[in-house]
């Protein structure tokens, strides 16, 4: 299948799991799509198991491992999904709560990998570089499930700007831990240096692809903004929002810094900065229409190619339990994530009620964790690594996206535990 036919196939297949969701389990979009095609997935797989002669699983199998899932979203739609919520969060609210945020983004990411790391490591066995770079990849929460998830839970203006923003970037600095990681615990893959030290090479690619990225977006979207101002056509203003998300990304991806961080920033910008000084009041509206939509559209793909990668997983009983168990351990990760740079700032900063129980619960993972799990190097570790953090992704969207509403509601009101 080329190209042009994989798009046509997913889209296709995407559309008809939400027309089954919104007639029959009426769940919000994105897991209402999650649902039925894992749903659907694992009934494929049980009739191959069942009636030795069925194939259609075996072919659904194929395709599925033909599709570079990868390569998909690391390099293709995650600058879009990147953008669409970077530009719906403003600079003003993130200015209120950016200690919080900052301090989440970058010691909570390495919190959380050590805590998941170590814990894998003693539960599996695995070397420890190994482990941390289980814990790199899913300890970022994943933006597009949060802030898909936001729009159906209740949260206060202030708590959600946190999440958001947290979200946003934290995904973009884990993805950095994560390069870093690999190439410690993988040498073959490193771009540094074959006779410097790793730390040090380790540290130089984290400044260039966190700041690298950070400033590049800034650029672009500035660049952006300043030529906007002089133009009064809402389709030509679209279609440069466009063109800064798709080629911002890749530009990114060229230089070696990080295109999640450079999607996030120059998004923030457009959003914030382009939108009241570069956009006529109808702009505004198409831009923010436009981007809406794409956002829906990607997600419900990226939703539903979630749950046909059950294909690309082991199933065995043994990698399984170690999965639902390692479901507590990134749990605890999150929890040390997000109460520590709390207890610090409690101090200096006032906090929503409940705040530290709304961010653990809320700190979904998503297609991110998937798309970096089937990235690692071919080892023995692969599909241990690749079928736990599938697991754990589920768990996280179905179980935690459909009680977080209910969660925020009940203990949005209460005094916190800190």
């Amino acid at each position: 299948m080329n190209l042009l036919q994989i798009a046509s196939f997913l889209i296709v297949l995407a559309a008809t799991f939400g027309v089954i969701n919104y007639f029959v389990l009426k769940l919000p979009s994105a897991i209402g799509i999650l649902v039925v095609a894992l749903a659907t997935s694992m009934g494929m797989l049980a009739l191959d198991a069942l009636i030795p002669t069925f194939t259609l699983a075996d072919d659904l199998r194929a395709l599925v491992q033909g599709i570079d899932f990868s390569d998909a979203l690391l390099e293709g739609m995650l600058g879009l999904l990147l953008f669409a919520g970077a530009l719906h969060v403003k600079l003003s609210d993130l200015k209120a709560v950016w200690p919080t945020v900052l301090l989440m983004a970058t010691a909570g990411v390495a919190i959380s990998t050590a805590v998941i790391g170590l814990g894998f490591h003693w539960l599996t066995g695995a070397p420890i570089l190994v482990a941390l770079v289980f814990g790199a990849l899913i300890s970022p929460t994943d933006p597009v499930a949060v802030m898909g998830v936001l729009k159906e839970a209740n949260l206060r203006k202030s708590l959600e700007t946190q999440v958001a923003g947290e979200s946003l970037f934290n995904d973009g600095v884990g993805y950095v831990v994560f390069l870093v990681l690999v190439g410690l615990a993988f040498p073959a893959m490193a771009h540094g240096d074959a006779h410097g030290s790793p730390a040090m090479d380790a540290l130089k690619l984290f400044a260039q692809e966190a700041l690298g990225g950070a400033a590049l977006g800034l650029l672009l979207g500035w660049l952006t903004f300043r030529v906007m101002r002089h133009i009064d056509d809402y389709s030509l203003e679209v279609l440069m929002t466009l063109a800064l998300a798709f080629g911002g990304y890749e530009l990114a991806i060229w230089l070696h810094v990080s295109a999640p961080i450079a999607a996030v920033c120059s998004g923030l910008l457009i959003g914030d900065i382009g939108a009241k000084h570069g956009m006529s009041e109808e702009t505004r509206e198409y831009v923010d229409k436009f981007w809406v939509l794409v956002d829906e559209i990607l997600n419900a793909v990226l939703f539903m190619l979630i749950g046909v990668e059950i294909f690309a997983v082991q199933l065995g009983a043994d990698v399984l339990l170690t999965g639902v168990i390692c479901i507590a351990l990134g749990l605890a990760g999150r929890f040390a994530a997000v109460a520590l740079p709390i207890i610090a700032l409690k101090p200096f900063t006032d906090f929503a009620p409940g705040v530290i129980r709304i961010m653990t619960w809320g700190g979904l993972k998503g297609g991110i964790s998937v798309a970096l799990a089937l990235s690692l190097p071919e080892s023995e570790w692969k599909p241990t690594i690749l079928t736990v953090t599938y697991v754990i992704v589920v768990f996280s969207i179905i179980v935690q996206g459909l009680t977080i509403g209910k969660l925020a509601n009940k203990v949005g009101r209460e005094p916190d535990l800190v």
